[in-house]
C-alpha cells in the first residue's frame, strides 16, 4: 500500500476521532476578545503537533491567544506552511448559546465553519501523513488568534510574512467552498472611520443654531457608496453609524465605519483619495470632518505559483475520484494575503466546506471535512518532492 493510501486509510479508520476534535475547538470559547479561549486553542493545538514531533514557539500578546509556531524537520531546507486562525467572530458566551450540533450532514455552531473546521483538516492531515510514515519533509504550522478582528490585537501579518521566508509553497484552510473551489487570489480590505463635528443645539428653542452631523454624515454616505465600481472590481460598504443624543437635539457628532474591498494593491492609494475627497467637502456649515484608517487586510495577488498549486490539487482529485477544484477570487480577506507578500505561492480556502459564516447561521458539510484531509494529504505527498512551486 503506498503512502497516499494509507493516509486515505488512517482518515477512514479516524473519522469519529476528527470529529470529536473538531467538537472540542468549537466548544472552546475563542471569540473576539475571548484570550482565555485563544489559549485554550493554542494549547489544544500544539499538544496534538507536540505528539507529531514537532517543535513549539509560541508568540505572546496582551489581549488575545498566542500566535503558535510549530517547526518539524530541517527548517534551512525549503519548507512548507499550513496555516489558519483559532478565533472566530463571535463574542463571548457564543459556544454556551449555540453548542456544536449535527443535523442531517451538517454541523453547526460558532467557528464551525470559519475556521475550526479547517484547523480540524490541518492536524489530522498530519496524523493520517505521520500514521503513513510520510511525514519526513519540513513544515511549518503558524496558527494565530486574533485574526477576525484583523489582527487589532497582534503583529501576526508582519510575523507570518516573516516565517513564511524560505517556504516553498504554503496552504490556508480558511472557509472552503460548496462548489469545490479553491482560492488562487483574494481581495484586499481597507477599513475606515469618518467622524463628523457639528453644533447642537434644542430644535424647538433654537433651531437656527444647529449644525447637523447626522445631515452631514448623510451626504458624505451617499458619495462614500457612489464610490463602488464592479467594473474595476471594488466596492465600499458603510457599515455602522453611531450618533446623536435625542430627538429634540441637533446632533453635535457622527461616526461610520467603512469597508473597502479592492483586487489590485495600486488602486488602494486611489481610493483613499477618493475617500479623502468626499470628506474635505462641506455640505452643512460649519461641520469638521477627520478621515481615521481601522484595520485591513492585504491583496492576496493570483501568483503564477498559486495557479501550480492548485494544478497540483486538480492532479490529486483526479487521481483520487474527488470533485475538480476550480480557482476563485475570494472579495475576503486573509491571512494568505501576507505568505503571498513574501513571494510565497500560496492556495487558500482548503478548510471544511459549508455557507454562512460570520453569522448564527453557519453550518459546514460533515463530510468535506474527511475528504478535504485526505486532499491535503494527497497534495502534501506531491509537494515534498519538490524544491520549490514557482
Amino acid at each position: 500500500m503506498n503512502a497516499k493510501d494509507k493516509a486515505y486509510q488512517w482518515i477512514d479508520a479516524h473519522r469519529d476521532d476528527m470529529v470529536d476534535l473538531w467538537k472540542e475547538m468549537v466548544t472552546i470559547d475563542s471569540g473576539i476578545g475571548v484570550k482565555a479561549g485563544g489559549m485554550a486553542m493554542g494549547d489544544l493545538c500544539a499538544g496534538v503537533l507536540k505528539k507529531l514531533g514537532f517543535s513549539i514557539r509560541r508568540v505572546s500578546y496582551e489581549k488575545c491567544g498566542d500566535t503558535i509556531i510549530a517547526e518539524k524537520g530541517d527548517m534551512t531546507k525549503p519548507f512548507v506552511i499550513l496555516m489558519g486562525h483559532m478565533d472566530t467572530v463571535f463574542f463571548e458566551g457564543e459556544p454556551d448559546r449555540r453548542p456544536f450540533t449535527i443535523k442531517d450532514g451538517k454541523a453547526y455552531g460558532p467557528g464551525v465553519l470559519d475556521m475550526k473546521g479547517g484547523v480540524t483538516i490541518l492536524l489530522s492531515a498530519l496524523r493520517a501523513l505521520d500514521a503513513a510514515g510520510s511525514l519526513d519533509f519540513p513544515v511549518k504550522v503558524i496558527l494565530d488568534a486574533d485574526e477576525e478582528p484583523a489582527h487589532c490585537y497582534s503583529d501576526a501579518p508582519a510575523l507570518i510574512e516573516k516565517e513564511a521566508r524560505g517556504a516553498k509553497c504554503a496552504f490556508n484552510f480558511e472557509t472552503g467552498f460548496t462548489d469545490n473551489s479553491l482560492v488562487v487570489q483574494r481581495k484586499g480590505c481597507w477599513r475606515f472611520f469618518v467622524e463628523v463635528h457639528g453644533r447642537g443645539c434644542h430644535v424647538g428653542n433654537d433651531p437656527q443654531n444647529g449644525r447637523s452631523a447626522i445631515l452631514e454624515m448623510a451626504h458624505k454616505i451617499i458619495e462614500i457608496e457612489a464610490l463602488t465600481d464592479y467594473s474595476k472590481e471594488y466596492n465600499v460598504n458603510v457599515g455602522t453609524i453611531e450618533g446623536g443624543t435625542v430627538a429634540n437635539a441637533a446632533p453635535a457628532y457622527c461616526r461610520v465605519e467603512c469597508d473597502f474591498r479592492y483586487t489590485h494593491p495600486e488602486d488602494l492609494p486611489v481610493l483613499r483619495e477618493k475617500v479623502a475627497a468626499v470628506c474635505a467637502k462641506t455640505f452643512v456649515p460649519d461641520t469638521t470632518t477627520k478621515l481615521t484608517d481601522s484595520v485591513g487586510f492585504a491583496v492576496m495577488p493570483r501568483l503564477d505559483g498559486n495557479m501550480k498549486l492548485l494544478a497540483i490539487a486538480q492532479d490529486v482529485a483526479a487521481e483520487s475520484g474527488f470533485p475538480k477544484p476550480e480557482a476563485r477570487l475570494c472579495g475576503g480577506g486573509s491571512d494568505a494575503a501576507y505568505t503571498t507578500a513574501a513571494g510565497v505561492a500560496t492556495l487558500c480556502a482548503m478548510g471544511v466546506e459549508g455557507a454562512r459564516n460570520h453569522t448564527v447561521e453557519e453550518w459546514a458539510d460533515v463530510e468535506s471535512l474527511f475528504l478535504r484531509a485526505k486532499q491535503t494529504a494527497g497534495i502534501l505527498l506531491k509537494v515534498r518532492e519538490r524544491t520549490s512551486i514557482g
